[in-house]
């Protein structure tokens, strides 16, 4: 695996800090644009294909993930992160191009290079994994999700200024925005370019009987690889369906409290506390995987999905039910941020240096699947038996999971080298100090 010089433990803080300035720069971008995305492709295409704005930057995100990764493993990740932020900066640019010339092929194309920003986003967790010892991975991968918090929060708010801007600018209604977006990428590009740096690898063996360290592999292999180690392919399918979960019942959550006469102002309260449960509670859940283990926080955050399926069954059969649908969807979203954290741990601990950065993006890719097909499943499955069948659905989604899970635990944990039951202090006694590959 050949490395640039793009983060790791001897840039220490500085590293870990140039990747949440990425993370908040990239999540502004994100959110800024995708708060007015729909309304775009509404206004240049019409309602029918509203929709598809998302679905395009979700697939985006999708696709550029498994090659992202591939940058990474070859080039190391400060070329990754940054070619994808790059091609996120044109796909901004692309959008608001498509609003001037009202393309709404050219629209949907861009939304989907946009989405590459996503992926960015999601990867940036594992850059710095790569740079923290072994006891602490979940906490350093857990602060760089936490800075999203922020993005999210702001980057929507942002968006009516940013429209008026525009407009003074000359642009089309809804193309500021954008503008937002691009500055945000390209400064978290700029970031990510300038200050990440490569971890530190033990120097690598010279000849006499030593091997050389196998080649990285291909997408495909790693998850064959994932598949034949219960840890591994408990981490890749809990990322998968926590994210399916949570799309299912997120994005039908604000069509089942209008149906049911609660306002948008209070549609946008619950989302906020979704955001919130799935962003702001990082920390505390990387420490307590780094801590008392990935398995163990694994297996909370299982429970916690089940239990916001659970409320939100209850909250759909009551007459008054506001106050549990923002339970359910708080809690939703913390059981989303726990099988995260704790999945990609997991995931980073049990996979061997020339398979890690391969699966992980594979992992990703498969995330950003699950959540594309859930999203288009929930619409009929709402239409077919309401919010009630929705839940049920979300809940039947955990099942592969738990059966993962199941397997890991039957074994007595996770195997020797991942982060699973045991606690920090075993792991690193065990493993000693291994920089992992930042490049």
């Amino acid at each position: 695996m050949s490395r640039d010089d793009s983060g790791g433990p001897r840039s220490g803080a500085r590293g870990i800090g140039s990747l949440v300035t990425g993370n908040l720069l990239g999540g502004v971008a994100v959110a800024s644009g995708f708060a007015v995305g729909g309304l775009l492709v509404e206004r240049l295409g019409g309602t029918s294909l509203a929709g598809l704005g998302q679905a395009a930057s979700v697939l985006g995100a999708a696709v550029a993930a498994v090659p992202l990764a591939g940058v990474a493993a070859r080039h190391g990740r400060r070329r990754s992160l940054t070619l994808g932020y790059a091609i996120a900066v044109l796909g901004g640019v692309l959008i608001v191009t498509a609003a001037v010339v009202s393309q709404v092929v050219v629209l949907l194309a861009g939304l989907a290079m946009f989405g590459v920003g996503q992926a960015v986003n999601l990867q940036s967790r594992y850059a710095a994994a790569d740079g923290a010892a072994p006891g602490a991975r979940a906490r350093a991968m857990s602060i760089v999700v936490w800075a999203t918090t922020i993005g999210s929060v702001a980057g929507p708010n942002l968006s009516e200024v940013a429209d008026r801007l525009g407009r003074r600018l000359g642009l089309p209604g809804l193309a500021g925005p954008y503008l937002i977006s691009v500055v945000s990428f390209a400064l978290a590009g700029a970031v990510v370019a300038l200050f990440l740096r490569p971890a530190v690898r033990p120097p690598a063996p010279v000849a006499g009987g030593a091997h050389a360290p196998p080649r990285t592999v291909g997408a495909a292999a790693a998850l064959r690889w994932a598949a034949a180690h219960p840890a591994a392919r408990f981490a890749v399918a809990l990322v998968a369906v926590a994210h399916a979960m949570m799309v299912m019942v997120m994005v039908m959550t604000p069509l089942h409290m209008q149906h049911h006469g609660m306002s948008l102002r209070l549609v946008g309260v619950v989302i906020s506390l979704h955001v919130l449960g799935m962003y702001a509670f990082s920390p505390v859940f990387g420490w307590l995987a780094d801590r008392l283990g990935a398995v163990r926080v694994a297996c909370a955050g299982m429970l916690m999905l089940v239990a916001a399926v659970v409320l939100g069954f209850v909250a759909a059969s009551a007459s008054e039910g506001s106050a549990l649908t923002a339970l359910a969807l708080t809690v939703l979203g913390m059981g989303w941020s726990a099988s995260m954290i704790s999945g990609s741990a997991l995931l980073t601990g049990a996979a061997p240096d020339h398979i890690r950065v391969p699966l992980q993006g594979a992992t990703d890719a498969g995330m950003n699947y699950a959540g594309a097909a859930a999203a288009a499943l929930a619409g009929p499955i709402l239409a077919a038996g309401g919010f009630h069948a929705v839940n049920v659905a979300a809940a039947v989604i955990l099942v592969p999971a738990v059966a993962a899970a199941t397997a890991v635990l039957g074994r007595g944990g996770a195997p020797a080298g991942a982060p699973g039951i045991r606690g920090r202090h075993e792991e690193s006694a065990e493993r000693g100090a291994h920089p992992a590959d930042t490049g």
